[in-house]
This record gives structure tokens, sequence and C-alpha cells, in this order.
């Protein structure tokens, strides 16, 4: 008998609201998959009650949200308000993108896990995921 296989993390990724712009976020899917995590990809204009609902029908392990417009601010205290209501709120989100260092706070303060800012390496985020998800 071989040793007891580990399940994949199961990743959530998702752009919220109006953005458009997915090139990066599909890169990461793609780098996810090749670590060895299983990605649930929601792709673009994505609001709260959709990515919750996908959360809890996939029991995703985390929800990565990519975010390069201000749109974040409105749509993070609905998402993770609804998640907590759903039973979903030990599901850690993490963001990714163009977040200010003024908002890295009240970002904190609402549940955000871990923030990603734009240069942060391949490794850095695979290991925040694990981090996150470990904990």
């Amino acid at each position: 008998m071989g040793a007891p296989e580990q399940r994949k993390i199961r990743v959530l990724l998702s752009k919220i609201g109006l953005d458009a712009h997915d090139r990066g976020v599909k890169f990461v899917a793609q780098e996810l998959l090749r670590a060895g995590m299983e990605v649930i990809y929601l792709g673009n204009f994505n609001v709260p009650e959709g990515i919750v609902r996908a959360a809890i029908d996939e029991a995703v392990d985390a929800i990565g949200l990519s975010v390069l417009s201000g749109e974040y601010l409105y749509y993070l205290p609905n998402l993770l308000n609804l998640m907590r209501e759903k039973g979903a709120g030990d599901i850690p989100v993490v963001i990714g993108g163009l977040v200010p260092p003024e908002d890295e706070t009240s970002l904190r303060q609402l549940g955000v896990k871990r923030i990603f800012r734009p240069g942060a390496t391949l490794q850095e985020i695979q290991a925040g995921i694990r981090e996150v998800v470990q904990r």
C-alpha cells in the first residue's frame, strides 16, 4: 500500500465587477494548475452572489480575485458579508492586481487574507495560497 494521496487545493479564480482585464488571472490560473492545484475559473464580469454560489458548489479551499480597477472597494465588503451569511466565511479570499498600499489595512480588516501586487512571483502566489488554506 502506498501513501495516501493528498487532496489537491481547489482555488476559485474570478474577475469581479466590470473589470475585463483578464490576461494576468489567466496566466496565474495556468501556473496554479502546473503547481498541482485545481482551478475553477469563472472568467470576467462576476458579481458577489455568483462567486459565493460557485465557491460553495465547488467546495473550494480559497477564492482568488483579480482586481485592476477600484471596483473591489465596492464589491469586496458585499462578497465577504455574503460569504459569512451563507456559511462560507471560512474560505480565505486573496486578491491580486493593482491595489494601492493605502487600501491594504481596510482590505485586511474586511477579511482579505493576502494581497498580491504587480511584481509578485508565481512562487509567492502559490505559497501564499497554500499558507492561507492551511490556516
